[in-house]
């Protein structure tokens, strides 16, 4: 029985290895046209400075977007995201439930969305640019900067088109969307987003 399990794992070890593509890591070599983010492959992470002592860090469980991709002219594309500030998630309900209803921090009755729009990106490397764009967030739009890298474009398994990936890092002031609650206390105003996220290509019908 042994011998057989083995053989069983051996045997899948070889057909997944065969069906493994590879990613082109080339911007170049996606296909232009529009792509819907992928929400099972997509997280948004941030974190802020606990009085010097930690980085408090959470992420954002409900995000949608779209991206509309010109691989001869990557700088050209453009991206739309939407964040759910009711999705935050730190582990911890309770404080979890004051971020999403306190008119300190989400208010998200007044404010439901979270918008990033970005259209101005400058190359900064073969497979990696800076992106620019107006990020929405309760009731204020102010300008957020993303450094951006390509992973790469590659088969997606149970999606029949291509599938883009893209990493991301940037920061902001939460004060400068009114959220400054607690700065003066030692909490951290700077935020730091991590972001790692795939695009499936759209397809007709």
């Amino acid at each position: 029985m042994r011998k057989l399990s083995i053989s069983i794992l051996l045997v899948s070890c070889v057909f997944l290895s065969a069906c493994a593509v590879t990613p082109d890591i080339a911007p170049e070599a996606a296909p232009a046209g529009n792509y819907k983010l992928d929400p099972e492959h997509t997280s948004v992470i941030f974190s802020l400075s606990h009085a010097g002592l930690s980085q408090f860090t959470g992420r954002f469980d409900s995000i949608s977007g779209t991206l509309s991709y010109d691989p001869q002219n990557p700088i050209e594309s453009t991206v739309n995201i939407a964040i759910d500030p009711k999705s935050v998630n730190t582990g911890l309900p309770d404080f979890d439930a004051k971020l999403v209803n306190d008119g300190k921090y989400f208010d998200a009755k007044a404010f439901p969305d979270i918008l990033f729009t970005g259209a101005n990106i400058v190359r900064t490397g073969d497979d990696s640019g800076r992106l620019t764009g107006d990020l929405f967030l309760k009731g204020k739009t102010n300008p957020v900067t993303l450094n951006v890298k390509f992973n790469g474009a590659g088969k997606s398994f149970g999606h029949p088109g291509k599938t883009l990936g893209f990493s991301a890092t940037g920061t902001f002031k939460r004060s400068d969307f009114g959220m400054g609650y607690l700065t003066n206390f030692g909490i951290g105003d700077e935020i730091t987003l991590r972001i790692e996220t795939e695009f499936n290509e759209a397809r007709n019908g």
